[in-house]
């Protein structure tokens, strides 16, 4: 029988014809507003396949997470894991900040930019108040589950469904029937999604192309020095977390590594995280962790452990301070890191929530909102880089709490297109 080709290698091919192409057009049509016209139609795909993904996402992590925590059986369980989770969330959480404070003290990417610098009073039109810590906490809660569903609003549909999860673990064998229906939903959106993925070197080919397409490959050689510190940054994160995966899991960390491949590459050539969840979430089952495990840590991952966006938030701010000549002490620098901890908060769902974190904490330490605009030009860029590595961190993070409950058990022994055919009857 024929191997079938994996389908990173259609994303790997998808993502060079899309710098090819994109670097085609921007050279034939060097006009702005013709290139931004073709680039709006090349995007049409793309577009098309991250409102599929977000058309199943809410009732996804629904399904899977009310699920786990019914299969939990257990109040105290559900309590412990999500202790355990919060724990390791928190922990990344400060060395991706602290990090990135230290890498962006230490190379000064922002001093001699060498760049025009925009008007201190120039505007970037983003909305600051949504991310207040007040605004933060009313917004947790949903008015209505359906309207969280609608707008897709990921921390309101987690909070939703631990609330519902653990009443239809409380019903006991009373809720063993709408429970076995939830579990068969689950299965539906995951079959779904196993569709949906067909079209994901379509949506990587059409994303590379259009992003090129606008911008062309020269604004990457103007902001070199910043997004080469920038991606540096990840590698030493990258490094970190796969060193504190090392130490608990052992050197299953590295297939790990290997099997959320295909979700890395859609997050970094999407700059979508969302993108990646549905293929996370198989990936992990491959793995061996535990459904009732990946359903309710990888859903509370996607709100409170981005690890890769922190980082960029950290970057941005002492960019642009270092660019207009601000200096912070390191009390200010430790206060602005824990005002990002709780400003990043459930920003996976929302388009660009990066940019809108920066632009409130610049306000708050008043550093120009308009530094901002030296950065998004190559924004879509370093999005690609933030979005992968949180799907990183949140395998990562998975796996770590499987293993600290003992609900990290050995690799189906499949290959990879069987184990893919047969993700929807696991655990």
């Amino acid at each position: 029988m024929t191997k079938k080709r994996p389908l990173t290698l259609y994303i790997l091919i998808a993502m060079l014809l899309g710098i090819a192409v994109g670097y085609a057009c921007h050279t034939v049509f060097p006009d702005k507003k013709i290139a931004s016209d073709i680039s709006a139609h090349i995007s049409l795909v793309t577009d098309v396949f991250l409102r599929l993904i977000k058309m199943i996402i809410a009732l996804l992590v629904f399904s899977t997470l009310a699920s786990g925590i019914a299969n939990l059986a257990d109040g105290k369980a559900a309590g412990r894991i999500g202790a355990k989770a919060f724990g390791w969330f928190i922990i990344a959480s400060l060395v991706s900040l602290a990090l990135g404070m230290f890498l962006s003290n230490l190379m000064q990417l922002g001093t001699n930019l060498g760049l025009p610098l925009p008007a201190v009073d120039a505007t970037t039109g983003l909305k600051t108040s949504a991310f207040t810590l007040k605004d933060f906490i009313t917004h947790v809660v949903p008015k209505s589950p359906i309207e969280a569903m609608a707008n897709n609003e990921i921390l309101q549909v987690l909070v939703f469904s631990i609330f519902f999860g653990s009443a239809l673990a409380a019903l006991g064998e009373s809720g063993r029937r709408l429970s076995g229906m939830i579990d068969e939903l689950a299965q539906v959106m995951l079959h779904i999604t196993g569709a949906i993925m067909k079209l994901a070197p379509l949506a990587v080919f059409a994303a590379m192309a259009s992003v090129v397409t606008t911008n062309g490959l020269g604004i990457l050689a103007t902001f070199a020095k910043f997004m080469g510190g920038f991606y540096l940054g990840l590698f030493c994160l990258w490094a970190l977390l796969i060193a504190a995966g090392f130490v608990i899991i052992g050197p299953r960390v590295f297939k790990l590594l290997g099997l959320i491949r295909e979700p890395f590459l859609l997050a970094f050539s999407t700059a979508s995280s969302e993108a990646a969840y549905p293929k996370l979430l198989i990936s992990l089952d491959k793995f061996g962790v535990q459904r009732r495990i990946s359903s309710f840590v990888l859903p509370m991952g996607y709100s409170f452990n981005l690890d890769g966006s922190m980082m960029y938030c950290t970057f941005a701010v002492l960019f642009i301070a270092q660019a207009y000549g601000i200096e912070l002490s390191m009390g200010t620098q430790i206060t602005m890191l824990l005002l990002l901890m709780l400003t990043s908060k459930g920003m996976a769902g929302v388009p660009r929530a990066s940019l809108v974190v920066i632009a409130a904490t610049l306000n708050q330490f008043h550093i120009p909102e308009a530094g901002l605009l030296l950065l998004m030009g190559v924004d879509q860029f370093l999005d690609m880089g933030r979005s992968a590595t949180n799907a990183v961190g949140n395998a990562i993070a998975t796996a770590v709490v499987a293993k600290w409950e003992g609900a990290l058990g050995d690799a189906p022994e499949q290959d990879e297109h069987a184990q893919d055919a047969s993700y929807v009857r696991a655990a």
